[in-house]
């Protein structure tokens, strides 16, 4: 016969259990999803105080990838420069990235950051599925590289 005891540290057992196996490990995916689409073996990862930061080339961009952290509160951060600032008609370029924002970036957006025009995407680690991880990776740096040399062309260096 079992007491209430042990039928509590048993069921906390499986609860525990159950939690492990069933969490993905965002890690991994990434990593997985970056063996796909990395160019040249160009992938390189550094860890710094539980920050995962990884960096690949994709076609004629480099792609960032940030994790804050394993939690649900922890976030996932991808971007890819695809134009250093300053640019030719500034006020012309804005207008077409807003424009794009709205029609063809799905769940990524062109933005400043450094003086650089960006696509990145950005979200909670929070119910975060592999399909999910695998489409925002690829859907930044698929617009980075369909777009990068065709700003740089018309909008490049002021």
């Amino acid at each position: 016969m079992t007491t209430n005891l042990e039928a509590t540290t048993r069921d906390e057992f499986i609860d525990e259990l159950i939690h492990d196996t069933s969490a993905p490990n965002h890690v991994e995916l990434i990593e997985s999803v970056i063996s796909t689409l990395e160019q040249d073996n160009s992938a390189m990862v550094s860890q710094t105080d539980g920050v995962y930061l990884w960096k690949f080339k994709y076609g004629s961009v480099e792609v960032f990838i940030r994790l804050t952290g394993l939690s649900d509160e922890d976030t996932i951060t991808v971007w890819s420069s695809v134009l250093k600032l300053p640019a030719k008609d500034e006020t012309t370029l804005m207008r077409y990235l807003l424009e794009l924002n709205c029609t063809s970036t799905f769940e990524a957006r062109f933005g400043i950051i450094d003086n650089q025009v960006v696509v990145i995407s950005t979200r909670t680690v929070a119910e975060l599925s592999p399909g999910e991880i695998s489409r925002i990776i690829t859907v930044v740096a698929t617009i980075a590289d369909d777009n990068d040399e065709a700003l740089i062309s018309e909008f490049g260096a002021a």
